[in-house]
């Protein structure tokens, strides 16, 4: 395998809640397809097993394999889930949709199928923090159309955050010395959220002092987790609440600042356009921008 010709590409992302009792019928996706469980419940049959999952459930299905998903009859799950190659495939010229899905299996056309990764990925992960793999999944929400001249520029932004996501994907699930994370960690990872979200950040010596580990245990652990070190974790996870805040409140960016305890707002705004490509307004007024754009054309 050329990895010189690795350049993942994201065609759709959504986030996708099935019926009580639904099915997705078995089907083959021409794309790899990556899934988060958010909510809910279901079953995915696929490779002659049956596998129950749940919230935090982060399930990755290469290009051509075959499966089904049924959704629980009580507590049907929220899938937030994308559709992508590897490296791009050209078949605008074949199917009306970006990421077409074949129905019924026996018709599937293999010329079409997208690469496969040269490395074991595991199928069936469990995430330790929910909120971050939520945060990374709506950076990248796109629709499932081919890009034009007019969405081409922010396209490229979808793209970059989804390379950004790929990028941790690839760090928590690539290789065969698969982790069971430390149930330690788990719990910790809860209370530093809370502190970012309701108190304020503790040093980090509290919190591996806090599990009777070393700092290099703790560092140790806490990367094979998540694929951060604990001060990258942070900063993704406060990054991730602002973008929230600047979206869907009208808090000032200093107010946004100083709710996640960034030292100054300057710094904050240094960090945001390092993790995120743009500054805070600039990110919330393309936003605005876009979803007006959006609503302008469903009318």
């Amino acid at each position: 395998m050329n990895f010189a010709s690795l350049h993942p590409y994201v065609y759709l992302a959504t986030r996708y809640p099935f019926a009580k009792g639904q099915s997705s019928s078995p089907r083959i996706c021409y794309t790899s397809s990556i899934y988060l469980i958010s909510e809910g419940y279901g079953v995915l049959s696929t490779n002659g097993k049956n596998s129950r999952l749940g919230p935090g459930s982060l399930i990755y299905i290469p290009a051509g394999q075959l499966h089904e998903w049924v959704a629980d009859s009580d507590n049907p799950m929220v899938h937030l889930c994308c559709y992508f190659d590897w490296h791009y495939v050209e078949r605008e010229d074949v199917f009306d949709t970006a990421c077409p899905v074949c129905y019924p299996p026996n018709v599937l056309q293999q010329a079409y199928v997208g690469p496969t990764f040269p490395y074991a990925l595991k199928e069936i992960s469990k995430v330790e923090s929910l909120q971050i793999w939520q945060d990374l999944f709506e950076d990248f929400y796109k629709s499932g159309a081919y890009t034009n001249e007019q969405t081409f520029m922010w396209s490229l932004m979808i793209q970059r955050n989804f390379q950004t996501f790929i990028d941790y994907f690839l760090n928590c699930c690539m290789g065969n010395d698969y982790v069971i994370p430390d149930r330690r960690i788990s719990q910790m990872l809860k209370s530093m959220e809370q502190d970012l979200l309701h108190g304020a950040p503790k040093q980090l010596d509290s919190y591996y002092k806090s599990l009777n580990m070393s700092r290099g245990h703790f560092f140790e652990l806490f990367r094979k987790s998540t694929g951060y070190s604990p001060s990258k974790y942070m900063n993704h996870f406060r990054i991730g609440r602002a973008k929230y805040d600047l979206l869907h409140t009208t808090l000032s960016i200093t107010q946004i600042a100083e709710k996640y305890h960034f030292k100054s707002v300057h710094y904050f705004s240094r960090l945001f356009h390092q993790l995120t490509g743009q500054a805070p307004r600039q990110y919330r007024l393309l936003s605005q921008f876009n979803t007006r754009a959006s609503s302008a054309s469903l009318e």
